[in-house]
């Protein structure tokens, strides 16, 4: 029933948060989580960059080149903070929100 009640809603002005992750963790539990899911953002925009060169070999698709790396960065500074952090026995507190708004 909630379900039919939020399709009737004018999504124009709604506003949508989802509490994605929240916690205490071990560095171990921290990085899989957290590698996982930028593994899915890294192949998420390979696989538009692809889409986009299919039709068209010309395109540089530089934003998801861009993106890629920032992402290749995080991991790879992702995976020195576990590290360090499982070295020293210490539990990670994580939480992330994606906020989802209409956007025109």
């Amino acid at each position: 029933m909630e379900t039919l009640e939020l399709l009737k809603t004018d999504i124009t002005s709604a506003n949508q948060d989802i509490n994605l992750i929240e916690g205490a963790f071990t560095a171990s539990e921290a990085s899989d989580l957290i590698n996982a899911l930028l593994k899915v953002k890294i192949n998420f925009h390979k696989l538009n960059r692809l889409s986009a060169r299919e039709g068209n070999q010309n395109e540089s698709c530089d934003s998801d080149n861009s993106r890629i790396n920032e992402l290749i960065e995080a991991e790879a500074f992702a995976k020195a903070f576990f590290t360090q952090a499982r070295l020293q026995g210490k539990k990670l507190k994580l939480t992330s929100t994606i906020n989802i708004t209409i956007e025109d």
